[in-house]
Order: structure tokens, then sequence, then C-alpha cells
């Protein structure tokens, strides 16, 4: 990505959070491929973050729309606020690894609460290189969730 587009998803984002008025730190990491990784800092946290990161994730994809009538190469937006994601992304991978083992042990398949996309793809990523267990995604949005089966 150019330093122009740099610097004009670096504006957009600060006016964005000021218009909407948020009073935020916002830190742009460095960029991975076409991901830029953008992390905020606020006082309250949660109210941008919302339930399950419900709000977060809308967040993102409204910011990224008006990003892309600005900006016209391809481009990705990673918004983390207050280390929310990155912790969540620690807990996904945890409970995969806790779940997958309880499944090898029992050999008993387990269903995972229902969650995004996103999510459900951190546990599948987790997993994939075990051979003692299988995942799969089932069920229809917002009712998809993970199933952890023994492999056979």
């Amino acid at each position: 990505m150019n330093q122009q587009s740099l610097k004009l998803i670096k504006k957009t984002t600060e006016e964005f959070f000021r218009k909407a008025g948020f009073v935020v730190e916002i830190r742009f990491l460095q960029q991975k491929d076409l991901t830029l990784p953008v992390e905020l800092k606020t006082d309250n946290p949660q109210i941008l973050i919302g339930e399950g990161g419900q709000t977060l994730i809308e967040i993102q994809r409204l910011l990224k729309a008006i990003l892309k009538k600005k900006i016209s190469e391809p481009f990705f937006i990673d918004l983390d606020i207050s280390g929310y994601k990155k912790k969540k992304i620690e807990y996904l991978k945890e409970l995969a690894k806790l779940i997958a083992d309880e499944v090898a042990l029992t050999k008993k398949e387990k269903s995972l609460a229902p969650m995004p996309a996103y999510e459900r793809r951190i546990i599948h990523l987790e997993l994939v290189d075990r051979q003692d267990v299988v995942t799969e995604s089932i069920g229809q949005e917002p009712e998809r969730r993970v199933i952890i089966r023994p492999h056979l």
C-alpha cells in the first residue's frame, strides 16, 4: 500500500472516531501484506467492543466501507480495541485445545457455542494439524457453531 493511501486511512480513521464522539488514542501498527492493524485505546472500551465483540465487528465493517470509497487499491483494516481481539484469539485457541483434548480422551463429540465466522476459523486453524480430532461448522448464521469430533 502506498504512503498516500496509508495517510488517508489514518486521517479518515481519526476523523471517524472524533465525529462519532469517542475520545480514542489510535495507533497504526506495521502493515502485514494488505492488512493494516489499528489499535485503539479508550477509557470505556466496552461501548465500542459490544457484547461478544459485535460492535467492534460492525465498526470495522463501517470504517472499511467508508475507506473503500476513498481508496481504490485493495486493503484490509484489522481494528482492535484495548487488546480485545488479541485476548479473544488467545482464549479461543486455548478453548480449542482444551475441548479437543477432552474429545480425544472421551471419544465423544463436543459442540461449541455459536460464534461469528472469524472466531470459528480460529478454532478450525488451531486444530487442523491434530490427528486425533476433526472440526466442522454446522448450522445457519447466527447460530452457526463448531463441532469437535474424535477422528476415527
